[in-house]
């Protein structure tokens, strides 16, 4: 798990085994697991909330890794609705949203996951990943 700081092309959503994760779930890390594009090998996430992933405004912000147009054109993240707007100009379902790159285990291919963390409404805590995508550095 590792944070993007140069400029990357988005390419292929990769296949996930799970994506929601309730309160109970999110006690110890969330685990799941996603298909490498390239190679087929299953791959596996562990995300610990309140630990893992970096503020998803570090990717858009002066378009250093990845434009704002490029996360709402391929679905990564939405626009944050008016009384959410604290948490950024970017979000997934308008909660804290993170991201982290990491490789496949088996021919490194390098993939970008999106996930939030937050309460969905009183009561209700979810993580939610938005995806994995398989990229390419520009730089």
């Amino acid at each position: 798990m590792y944070s993007i700081s140069k400029k990357i092309g988005i390419r292929e959503k990769a296949s996930i085994a799970k994506t929601i994760f309730n309160k109970d779930e999110t006690a110890s890390p969330s685990v799941t697991t996603f298909t490498c594009c390239e190679c087929g090998h299953e791959n596996t996430i562990e995300i610990i909330p309140y630990q893992s992933g970096f503020p998803i405004f570090q990717v858009y912000h002066e378009d250093k890794v990845l434009s704002k147009d490029e996360l709402l054109k391929k679905g990564i993240v939405t626009e944050t609705s008016q009384p959410m707007l604290f948490l950024g100009e970017l979000t997934f379902h308008d909660l804290p949203t993170l991201y982290f790159g990491t490789d496949c285990e088996s021919c490194h291919s390098k993939y970008f996951c999106v996930f939030n963390y937050g309460e969905k409404q009183p009561g209700l805590t979810l993580l939610e990943i938005s995806g994995v995508w398989k990229y390419e550095e520009l730089e």
